[in-house]
């Protein structure tokens, strides 16, 4: 038994291996005075293949709001492969997606990628349970065992801040394991496998990591060398792709949904509408409002306190000052912090 998620493309990468993949990015044409502007090109890598949580970068391309910034945006799939480091610093690829926590780290150990913007205001990675299982909060977890991916930085965050032992386990990318114990515990996106744990008879529950307080963004990033070669295509790309979901979320998101699924075999039309209300249910495109967040607002008091996380986890021997890993002046006016 199997679901469509496999692990983000973040995996651990030795320094040397992906510096040696760099190549440079060369530098924008400069067209004719007498001829219109080159639409700019960008390649954009998601995490996996079309899904809904990809469905704003979708309804941009699909809605010509790419296209009316005079970008000329490929949408490239994710998938097995090589890693994302190691896809943009060998040129194959401009901007990707991310968390923020692993552009933070991979900043610290000298990689060249700098953030440009926010599109999920909440991480929709959780905790899978069976909602008989006694577990209601994260301290509740102690003792018990987690499959989870060996990579991931909140599992330390969580034993740390509650005080408790947690046993791990390798994360095997299915739910077999989940359906045959009732007491099984496992890394998840609540956008996806408890959609098929209810498909196979199961009533599951879910425990968001953001809620732990461990809460990175979902972001867009890139190189330096191609931001600072673009900055006025990414802060365009950036607008167009807000716009996008936000019509995706609340608006006519059909031909978003179409190319979803004509891209995706494994996308039926049941778990894109799930994905969405899940989404929805969960403030992961547009945050809580209680909490001041919005669509692609990313502030620098959270970059400052995931910096600070990492540096407590010793995830980073110090504190890394947010000019090495992020820009806010690529942002939509509107969303730029406040000058001092």
């Amino acid at each position: 038994m199997t679901f469509t998620r496999l692990p983000r493309l973040a995996a651990t990468l030795g320094l040397a291996a992906v510096l040696a993949a760099c190549s440079k990015t060369a530098p924008p044409s400069v067209p004719d005075a007498d001829s219109p502007p080159q639409p700019i090109k960008i390649r954009f890598k998601t995490d996996w293949f079309p899904q809904a949580e990809h469905g704003g970068f979708y309804q941009a391309m699909a809605k010509g709001y790419y296209k009316a910034a005079n970008l000329d945006v490929e949408i490239i799939p994710g998938g097995p492969g090589p890693t994302m480091p190691q896809l943009l610093l060998s040129g194959q690829t401009d901007l990707a997606m991310g968390r923020s926590d692993d552009v933070i780290v991979w900043s610290q150990q000298g990689l060249p990628f700098i953030i440009v913007g926010v599109y999920m205001e909440r991480d929709p990675q959780a905790l899978l349970l069976h909602d008989e299982d006694p577990v209601k909060t994260f301290a509740d977890l102690n003792n018990r065992t987690i499959m989870v991916e060996s990579s991931v930085h909140w599992l330390d965050y969580v034993r740390k801040k509650y005080h408790i032992s947690i046993n791990q386990i390798p994360l095997n990318f299915g739910i077999g394991s989940f359906m045959a114990d009732n007491r099984f515990i496992q890394q998840c996106f609540v956008t996806d496998e408890p959609f098929y744990v209810r498909k196979n008879g199961g009533v599951p529950r879910t425990l968001m990591l953001a809620d732990s307080g461990y809460n990175p963004y979902r972001i867009i990033f890139g190189t330096k060398a191609f931001v600072d070669a673009h900055p006025e295509a990414v802060r365009r790309f950036i607008a167009a792709s807000l716009r996008g979901w936000d019509e995706f979320m609340t608006g006519d998101s059909e031909a978003a949904k179409a190319s979803i699924a004509k891209r995706n075999d494994n996308m039926p039309s049941a778990l894109i509408e799930y994905s969405i209300q899940a989404m929805k249910d969960q403030h992961i495109i547009y945050g809580k409002p209680e909490a001041g967040e919005r669509l692609g607002l990313m502030t620098k008091q959270r970059m400052l306190e995931q910096d600070q996380v990492l540096a407590d986890l010793k995830l980073i021997p110090e504190l890394i000052p947010l000019e090495n890993f992020v820009r806010f002046d690529l942002l939509p006016a509107e969303l730029q912090p406040a000058a001092k």
